[in-house]
């Protein structure tokens, strides 16, 4: 069976959360519209038809009832299987579950019991995240990732999980883009806790790992027949010829898109893909045409994605396309960015890639972290005013999509 469905995380849509992130959240909005308006924004931003926050507002920054997914978890399946979908990617909020070190909620254990039979009794196969970037204030204030412990923390609480939800689920991402948090949490300074420092880099992304290689063992000792896999994020390295950017276009390569995987192979049953950035290499990075972007400026270009899949053939596992998607606030872009990531998603497939399932990223407009609400990537519209939902006519395009590709 292909998997056919959209992606969500916790922080992101849930609401209500309090965390490392909605910590800093708070802390740094004020400094995030200071900097907001030294850009220029085109006025469909800064006047957001749907309603809710723009870029040079500071509620814009702070997460706070993001799309009360929580509570509306059940109409938004609801949605999600009358577009066709198949399968759901969701995460578990690791600052729920364990809000103080060692001490568990069973309250909201039961909660994600109750999201996981919403998404079984619509037919829906539930693609769980254990991580994606959030992390409980107690974690935090003792050295998060790089806290030497954290692959042990990180284990415990797998553990939980998988004995409180093994006999629902059958697909475990323990960890969402490791290299990305690593690189923006740890070395560029731009999400908490914004250090500088490529030995922070190196212990995030070390300790991510182990924590990978220890919640793989720790599912399987429970589920034996659990597939467990990681989402990372590869980007398209694209070199303009010639022995120095043949050189830059491996290292990057090297250091982004296979360290992680080459550091926790064989513990890992699939790949998650993350695709969203195409990279060429002429004398210096990002040397792109940027004929199409999206609404963030993110270039748009869908044929990287068939050469990060055949990158991925060495290592000879089922790929499943975890998250890809497009900030497209007027709707007119997504439709065409599906439909022809899809065609090259099936050349990949033609010459024996073994992708099994593509998540669109996200079902619901959401919080886009550090740049907040007003990127639009949802199937579904959210006014962030009334909280209501909108099918956009793209997610219709994608369910036709769907049914003419269900076998994929």
């Amino acid at each position: 069976m292909f998997f056919w469905g959209a992606a969500t995380s916790s922080h992101q849509v849930e609401g209500g959360n309090y965390n490392d992130w909605s910590e800093w959240e708070i802390k740094s909005a004020k400094i995030k519209v200071q900097n907001a308006k030294l850009q220029k924004w085109p006025e469909f931003i800064l006047n957001p038809p749907a309603g809710g926050p723009n870029p040079l507002q500071e509620e814009n920054y702070i997460s706070g009832k993001a799309a009360e997914h929580y509570r509306r978890f059940h109409e938004d399946f609801d949605i999600a299987k009358s577009l066709g979908h198949n399968a759901h990617r969701f995460s578990i909020e690791w600052s729920r579950i364990e809000p103080e070190q060692g001490t568990f909620d069973e309250e909201e254990i039961k909660h994600y019991r109750n999201v996981v039979e919403a998404l079984r009794k619509r037919g829906l196969e539930p693609f769980v995240s254990l991580w994606h970037f959030t992390l409980p204030l107690w974690l935090r204030k003792i050295g998060g990732t790089e806290n030497k412990e954290f692959p042990s923390y990180f284990q415990r609480y797998a553990e939980k999980i998988t004995a409180a939800l093994k006999d629902k689920i059958r697909f475990w991402i323990t960890l969402n883009e490791p290299e990305i948090y690593s690189l923006n949490a740890c070395f560029r300074g731009r999400w908490p806790p914004q250090k500088k420092s490529i030995f922070s880099f190196y212990k995030s992304l070390r300790n991510l790992a182990a924590a990978h290689q220890n919640a793989y063992e720790a599912i399987k000792t429970i589920l034996p027949k659990a597939e467990v896999g990681a989402a990372v994020n590869l980007s398209y390295f694209e070199s303009s010829g010639g022995l120095i950017n043949d050189f830059f276009k491996n290292a990057a390569e090297g250091l982004m898109n296979f360290h992680f995987l080459n550091s926790v192979c064989p513990k890992i049953d699939f790949i998650g893909l993350n695709y969203y950035f195409h990279n060429r290499i002429d004398w210096g990075f990002n040397k792109n045409a940027n004929k199409w972007l999206s609404d963030m400026e993110w270039e748009i270009y869908p044929e990287g994605i068939y050469h990060v899949l055949t990158s991925l053939k060495k290592y000879k596992l089922p790929i499943y396309i975890t998250e890809n998607g497009v900030a497209d606030s007027r709707d007119i872009l997504r439709q065409k960015f599906i439909q022809e990531h899809i065609i090259w998603i099936k050349k990949a497939i033609k010459e024996g890639i073994n992708v099994r399932g593509y998540f669109y990223w996200s079902l619901l407009d959401n919080f886009e972290w550090d740049k907040g609400f007003w990127p639009r990537f949802g199937l579904v519209e959210v006014n962030y005013k009334t909280l209501k939902r909108k099918i956009r006519p793209s997610a219709l395009a994608y369910k036709k999509i769907i049914e003419g590709n269900r076998a994929l």
